[in-house]
């Protein structure tokens, strides 16, 4: 038990470094060009999984078109934008703008999955918006200024809402890593154009580090944590795993402070602290046997 927590915990604290690591790859990278070099890797990675476990299987036509669309939307979009994102956006705040996925994917697959829409949300859902204003407007709307990059951030958590409800409806027929393979070569497939296209000039760092920085978070972030996590996650209560993951947008705090200097503010705090009880409180589990999974 104690060698489960360990591994959820490192996953939680990779993920919430990846804020400040992007952070630092947008000045060196044009965010398109960095997007498709990543998921280059992301899917030699992938491929070298699947391969290893011999796990490369056919797809009928409507599962393929709801993939087409994950790997564009959920994938390509999503990766894209966060790293438009973060060239203006501070990263401790786009961690806690993201942390409200879950409430955003329960609202969605109240739509379109017809699952049951709870007060607990609601509530939960007030309390996080509450938790924003602290952190954007930092207490007070007059000195409200919403930068343009946490306008593509909100974009990532609308993407990032809708893969996990296509990986949800696709899960019933598909295992995991056949969706996030296949998902992710359509979008690195459909990001290639985008960097000569969407960007001039184009910024290409030679730095050694800058490219190790690059291709280690890549494969770490969004290759081996995710199967870390998934294989961990059988392990413990549901419920102590959504703390932990709850923690990402504090350890995004603590880098940015070791990595970037940037001080911890108490708006940002008390923020974070609306923002994550109101996400615990949305997406709490009386069911202490359910399994939950991260990654597309």
């Amino acid at each position: 038990m104690f060698k489960s927590y360990f591994w959820l915990t490192s996953c939680v604290i990779i993920w919430g470094s990846n804020f400040v690591f992007g952070k630092i790859l947008v000045q060196e990278f044009t965010p398109s060009l960095l997007t498709s070099i990543r998921l280059l890797f992301i899917v030699l990675f992938l491929i070298g999984v699947s391969s290893f476990k011999k796990q490369f299987k056919r797809v009928n036509k409507t599962d393929f078109c709801i993939l087409l669309l994950l790997g564009i939307v959920g994938v390509f979009v999503n990766q894209w934008s966060f790293f438009v994102g973060l060239q203006t956006a501070d990263p401790t705040t786009s961690a806690l703008i993201l942390a409200t996925t879950p409430i955003l994917t329960g609202f969605l697959a109240f739509l379109f999955l017809k699952e049951k829409l709870t007060i607990r949300m609601l509530i939960g859902s007030i309390f996080a918006v509450i938790g924003i204003y602290f952190v954007v407007a930092k207490g007070n709307l007059s000195l409200l200024q919403i930068d343009k990059g946490l306008l593509w951030i909100v974009i990532t958590m609308v993407t990032f809402a809708i893969m996990i409800i296509l990986t949800r409806v696709l899960s019933q027929r598909i295992d995991p890593l056949t969706i996030t393979l296949y998902s992710n070569i359509v979008g690195f497939l459909v990001s290639i154009p985008f960097p000569f296209t969407l960007e001039s000039p184009i910024q290409l760092s030679t730095n050694v580090n800058d490219w190790s920085l690059l291709i280690g978070t890549a494969i770490i972030v969004h290759g081996l944590a995710t199967l870390i996590w998934n294989h961990n996650i059988r392990y413990v209560h549901a419920s102590k795993a959504s703390i932990l993951s709850n923690l990402e947008p504090f350890v995004a705090m603590i880098m940015g402070l070791i990595l970037l200097s940037k001080p911890i503010t108490a708006m940002e705090l008390i923020g974070s602290i609306f923002i994550v009880g109101g996400v615990l409180l949305s997406t709490y589990q009386k069911k202490k046997n359910k399994i939950m999974q991260y990654g597309n």
